[in-house]
């Protein structure tokens, strides 16, 4: 077994040194016997870690927080946050460290952080702690997202704590190592604003164009294409969410990053049976961020942002004001162009067909979905097979099949690309009954089932046999499924 030193792992700390004010130093709580459960290898390569190394007892401690290599400051970020509508102006990692930044093999700068790692200054009475179940959880739904193309923060690993965590119940602690191109968030941008400093808002402003949107430097205001950037950057994020049935559950300011990743996997699920109001999260009991409101969600939050970033838009406060409406007037475009373009290609329509008879076909289909109770994920795919061979695994999951036949009809008259279809239309995503079965078995000790689940979904557009469980919707008895944050 490799032995590599841990002089070869080189985290830098410019988020903390160019922005002291915004992270309090701090060290994860000692750990005595960390054991992996779940080690991410192709992404440990990726970032030029031996994962020989990370495996054994000293890579184990840095995976914890509990080894920190020389040189690295490891920091509790600042930020602020709308949870849910209501405006906290001091959030912060209450129970997460940023370690450090590290630079990929394609240099490319990266954020190493945990999640679960013990209280911090932000904790706002929390433990700090996570559980098992949460943090294989997000080490799943994330890497399911990655292998589906959408943007979003990776999981590199998994350490059992032997810690008992309490909850409803006791529970077996852990902390994920997490990887994201950054943690700046909306949120940031609040907590700078709030505190009236200008220079110091301008300074983050500065530090974002540099780590994520550089062609917004040599722009004429800068800082307004900044702002647009992150509008680009979220409505193709969330269009990828709505193609793919995805509910992130937790829209909150301080879950909308800067660079248009996906963050924080709490009560997150897929779509089973079609639904656009479908709620996912125990504690969303007015629906807000259902599925069909996420492109709602993300303009507020980016009104938000536009709202901190205004004393750098223009120094008058009406000119401001004017060009932040105007800029985020373009995200109901891009959302919409987006999801269209997403649409036609999960339906297979040429690119050329008339926009009218594509927008007819799409909204006929979510109709037919809808009231149905058609499983999202399985409908498409089974549509490109029929597209391809004609075969009747579409037409046989809907009950008003002189509905559907009517529509197909006019469907194949275009003359769909099943190529096409079977490109941007998974087999496997992370189903919500299997995904709590792997981590039912996962907390009693035993991660084949969590394995084998994480085979499906990380190659989610080969399909494969024996594996069509993991292609399969619910059983009847599996009930509704409701998901919690993990806290």
């Amino acid at each position: 077994m490799s032995t590599a030193p841990l002089s070869t792992v080189v985290l830098e700390s410019r988020f903390a040194q160019e922005l002291e004010e915004l992270s309090v130093p701090w060290r994860a709580d000692d750990v005595a016997d960390p054991r992996l459960l779940v080690l991410n290898e192709p992404l440990a390569a990726e970032l030029g870690l031996d994962p020989a190394w990370l495996r054994s007892p000293e890579g184990a401690r840095l995976l914890v927080g509990n080894l920190v290599p020389r040189g690295a400051t490891p920091v509790a970020q600042a930020y602020s946050g709308h949870q849910f509508g209501s405006f906290s102006p001091r959030l912060g990692d209450g129970r997460a460290l940023l370690l450090g930044e590290i630079v990929d093999a394609g240099g490319r700068r990266r954020d190493l952080h945990l999640k679960g790692s013990g209280r911090t200054p932000f904790a706002r009475g929390g433990d700090g702690l996570a559980a098992v179940g949460p943090m294989l959880r997000e080490y799943v739904l994330s890497e399911a997202m990655h292998a589906l193309g959408v943007p979003t923060t990776r999981s590199l690993a998994v350490v059992a704590t032997g810690r008992q965590v309490r909850r409803e119940t006791l529970l077996p602690g852990a902390v994920l190592t997490r990887v994201a191109s950054s943690h700046l968030r909306v949120g940031s941008f609040q907590y700078v604003r709030a505190t009236g400093d200008t220079d110091l808002l301008r300074r983050l402003a500065d530090h974002a164009i540099g780590r994520h949107h550089p062609d917004a430097a040599g722009a004429e205001n800068p800082y307004l294409a900044l702002f647009e950037a992150v509008v680009v950057a979220q409505a193709a994020l969330v269009a990828r969410w709505m193609l793919l049935g995805f509910v992130h559950g937790v829209m909150n300011t301080d879950n909308t990053t800067i660079s248009g990743e996906t963050i924080d996997y709490g009560p997150c699920a897929f779509l089973d049976a079609f639904d656009p109001a479908t709620v996912y999260s125990s504690i969303d009991h007015g629906g807000r961020y259902s599925y069909r409101n996420q492109p709602v969600a993300a303009q507020w939050n980016l009104a938000r942002l536009a709202e901190a970033l205004l004393p750098l838009f223009d120094e008058d406060q009406d000119r401001a004001v004017s060009m932040a409406e105007e800029a985020l007037e373009a995200f109901p475009r891009q959302y919409s162009a987006a999801w269209s373009a997403g649409m036609r290609s999960k339906l297979g329509l040429p690119e050329d067909l008339d926009r009218d008879v594509a927008s007819f076909l799409v909204d006929d289909w979510l109709g037919l979905l809808q009231q149905n109770r058609v499983d999202w994920t399985a409908s498409f795919r089974a549509l490109g097979g029929a597209a391809r061979t004609g075969a009747h695994a579409a037409r046989d999951l809907f009950l008003d099949l002189p509905a559907f036949d009517a529509w197909a009809e006019r469907w194949r008259a275009v003359g769909p690309d099943p190529g096409v279809m079977e490109r941007v239309n998974p087999v496997y995503i992370p189903r919500n009954h299997l995904v709590e079965e792997a981590l039912a078995a996962a907390v009693e000790g035993d991660l084949d089932p969590l394995g084998r689940l994480l085979e499906a979904v990380t190659a989610p557009y080969d399909e494969r046999p024996g594996l069509e469980r993991y292609a399969a919707g619910p059983p009847d008895d599996f009930g509704t499924y409701t998901t919690y944050c993990g806290t």
